[in-house]
């Protein structure tokens, strides 16, 4: 007669414990979105003058307070944490480890003039901007012109910090960093032609007051740009990070398990396999007509319609990804329109050739369409992660998926759009590969593109400089950013490797399941990304504390 006592106490008990565990896991959740909150708060600089504040002193007297928030983060337990709490636990680890290197060793606002730019034109295909920018910027791509009066007097105000910023930069660039100091002389200079070219959109010659913030943003941008002329000839020392110092921020900031040395023998590996493969292609493909190149606007607007329906379509009747109406638009937005031969830049080459390989890798806009229409639930993935650690997802699986959707049968009726394939993944290797070295201080980064331009098949990356010395420099500025494009390829692939092992046996498993799993989850490293489908955190144990 006792054993249904002793049962009601048992599971009395269990009840008991269970609602301990999840109150728990209530409370620290709760006390991590908070510390979020505060932290992303703390990340933005005090103000001096109406403008963020660089200074190295200003830096200086903030640490303490950044020492406090970490501290709060070290003390939440994890082992109270349900796993996407846990994913998000390091989120916040890296992102504060990137806010400490950046004031260790990056520190941008001393060595990269490049970080006062304030004025952006357009939106990135990445959920921010690439590379290191400061707090003011101003988009300019996110207003409509003609403006209304709340717009204009928002434009206003924000062009009005320009001249202050550009002030207190003659005063924050003390560093030696002779390459990132004569690069980032041309993102100023663009400033001045983007301020110019604002002066003839709708109305804004009527408006006296926003053309006179105008005028004076031109003045003050066209002398901090004298300046830096001035100074350049000073300037005689590395840019780069060092190999030790490139591997702490790769695995602690971006969350790439892997050292300097790792990441050359996989982009060297994967341009011999790309190099080998085109061979391949072209070999099977000798006595098929070569593609011909668009040669008429009409010509390029029919190809790249044509070619933006077949992706769609392929991707959908083909079960690989749930293809949303808001999709299309996305996509249809950014098909370019014709460039004659003779100006066309790498990219540009292969879209007048066929365009899919390179709207493959406009997987980019699904994702920031997805950020529009269908933002997170979850506040700590809702925005941009801070520092680029994205890298390794948003570029990882936009190169990943040109090769994955040429596999998958893209192009059964085009095989010779499977050598653009291949001459896509050697660029993104080469270039890699270049700005390796330049963070090692083994090259300069004219030398640094030389690979780049040297080992991209078909001579291709030599028809246009501005983008070769675009891409090297965000390299530069960036850490890992060069290499995220085929590093993280292959995390993603080895994302999908264990998730086929896991599940070869069960059918809802298949690739549509794990491309809307990859959505779902959001714009987060992809070993978070691998942990979290997977339930295997042993792909980053050895860099977050704690996990083993």
């Amino acid at each position: 007669m006792k054993k249904p006592y002793l049962i009601c106490s048992l599971t009395l008990i269990l009840s008991l414990v269970t609602n301990e565990f999840l109150s728990s896991q209530e409370n620290n959740r709760q006390e991590l979105e908070e510390l979020y909150n505060d932290w992303r708060q703390f990340e933005i600089p005090p103000l001096k003058n109406g403008a963020p504040d660089y200074s190295n002193e200003t830096f200086k007297n903030r640490m303490p307070e950044y020492r406090k928030l970490r501290d709060r983060l070290i003390k939440i337990d994890k082992s109270d944490l349900e796993t996407k709490s846990k994913i998000d636990w390091s989120i916040i680890w890296a992102e504060m480890n990137g806010f400490e290197f950046n004031f260790r060793v990056l520190k941008p606002w001393e060595r990269d003039p490049a970080y006062y730019k304030s004025v952006w034109m357009y939106r990135s295909d990445v959920p921010a901007h690439e590379g290191p920018t400061h707090h003011s910027v101003i988009e300019i791509w996110q207003y409509n012109f003609p403006l209304s009066k709340n717009e204009s007097s928002k434009l206003d105000k924000q062009l009005q910090v320009i001249p202050i910023l550009n002030e207190q930069a003659k005063s924050n660039l003390t560093g030696n960093a002779k390459d990132l100091w004569i690069a980032g002389i041309r993102d100023i200079d663009r400033q001045t032609i983007d301020l110019k070219s604002i002066l003839n959109y709708p109305d804004v010659n009527n408006n006296k007051s926003l053309v006179n913030t105008i005028n004076k943003a031109i003045e003050s941008t066209e002398s901090f740009s004298e300046w830096l002329k001035t100074e350049s000839s000073k300037k005689d020392g590395p840019s780069g990070i060092g190999k030790e110092n490139y591997t702490w921020y790769q695995q602690n900031v971006h969350l790439v398990p892997l050292t300097w040395d790792d990441e050359v023998m996989i982009l060297k590996r994967e341009l011999a396999r790309a190099w080998a493969s085109l061979k391949l292609e072209e070999h099977k493909n000798r006595n098929l007509p070569k593609l011909i190149p668009a040669s008429t606007s009409e010509e390029y607007d029919l190809l790249v319609n044509q070619a933006s329906k077949e992706l769609l379509n392929f991707l959908d009747k083909e079960q690989i990804l749930d293809v949303k109406d808001f999709y299309k638009d996305a996509l249809n937005e950014h098909l370019g329109g014709y460039i004659p031969e003779d100006k066309r830049n790498f990219f540009w080459i292969t879209a007048h050739l066929d365009p899919k390989p390179l709207f493959s890798h406009f997987f980019h806009w699904f994702e920031l369409a997805e950020m529009d229409f269908n933002p997170s639930q979850n506040i700590i993935r809702k925005e941009p992660l801070l520092y680029n650690i994205f890298d390794s997802r948003n570029e990882g699986v936009a190169t990943g998926v040109e090769e994955m959707f040429m596999q998958a049968g893209l192009y059964e009726n085009s095989p010779r759009s499977k050598e653009i394939v291949y001459i896509l993944i050697a660029q993104r290797a080469a270039r890699g590969l270049g700005s390796l070295y330049a963070h090692a201080n083994l090259m300069s980064m004219e030398e640094a593109g030389k690979i780049h331009s040297e080992y991209t098949p078909r001579g291709w990356m030599k028809t246009e400089k501005e983008l070769l010395i675009f891409e090297q420099h965000l390299y530069l500025r960036q850490p890992g950013y060069g290499t995220s494009y085929i590093t993280g390829k292959y995390l993603f692939e080895n994302a999908l490797a264990e998730f086929s092992r896991l599940n070869e046996n069960n059918i809802s498993a298949d690739l549509k399941s794990f491309f809307n799993k990859l959505i779902s989850v959001g714009n987060i490293p992809m070993t978070l990304f691998h942990w979290e489908i997977n339930n295997d955190s042993s792909v980053i144990s050895q860099v977050i504390p704690g996990l083993d």
